[in-house]
Formats: structure tokens, C-alpha cells, sequence
């Protein structure tokens, strides 16, 4: 379990942070498919973050077709599924279509997600 760590001071997003090493350990090899990963609550516990924070890590990663809960049995590396189903390939992708679906679970719709993101580029040019 030495392959995690949440660096507090990073300024990435928890959720993100561990999103990004579980992506890179399941597409560099490190676990193959069909490995089981930590469970929820054991990740959870050994990183010290809140338990859904996990869940919906996990959540994400399964609705993109990298891992499968297997109810009772464990969660498990899957083999990918075909590219043409829409399935990020990348973790800008990833990280993108989880910023998407957060910003729906709030009730905004595409023009106001891109009148957010205009707004947000904008300030950071001044910079």
C-alpha cells in the first residue's frame, strides 16, 4: 500500500489526487487486470480521507470502464472496453468529464459551465 500518498499541501483536489494514481497504476501496468484494489474502506483508512471521497474515486474510474465491483467479492482491474464507446483515454479526459458531471450534479447546464470556465480563463491571462 506504499504505492499511495495525499500531500495535503499540493493544492490538487484529494479526490483528484488519487484518481490520477489509481489511473496511473492501472494504465502503467502496475496493477493488471483482473488485480482487486484496496477496498473503499481500507484505502479510506490508510490515506485518512472520508470514505465517499474513495467511493466516488472508485465510482468514476468504474463508470469509465477501468475497474469493476464485483458485489461481496471485491473491486478488480477490468480489460478495457472498446475505444469507441466514449471512454476518456486520457487523464485530462478523465479529470474533465468528472468536473463536467459535478457541475451538472449543481444544476448547471453547458452555457453556464462555459461561461464558468471563459470567466475563470480570462482572470488567469491577467495574471
Amino acid at each position: 500500500m506504499d504505492d499511495f500518498a495525499i500531500d495535503e499541501k499540493s493544492g490538487v483536489p484529494v479526490w483528484v489526487q488519487l484518481r490520477n494514481r489509481l489511473l496511473y497504476l492501472i494504465t502503467s501496468g502496475h496493477y493488471r487486470v483482473g488485480d482487486q484494489l484496496p477496498t473503499v474502506h481500507k484505502m479510506a483508512v490508510l490515506l485518512k480521507i472520508n470514505y465517499n471521497t474513495v467511493n466516488k474515486v472508485y465510482q468514476g474510474l468504474e463508470r469509465d470502464g477501468l475497474i469493476v465491483s464485483k458485489r461481496g467479492q471485491g473491486t478488480f482491474v477490468t480489460e478495457p472496453t472498446d475505444q469507441g464507446t466514449g471512454r476518456p483515454t486520457s487523464t485530462v479526459d478523465l479529470i474533465t468529464d468528472e468536473y463536467l458531471a459535478r457541475m451538472r450534479d449543481l444544476g448547471l447546464v453547458a452555457a453556464d459551465i462555459e461561461l464558468m470556465v471563459k470567466s475563470r480563463l480570462e482572470k488567469e491571462g491577467k495574471r
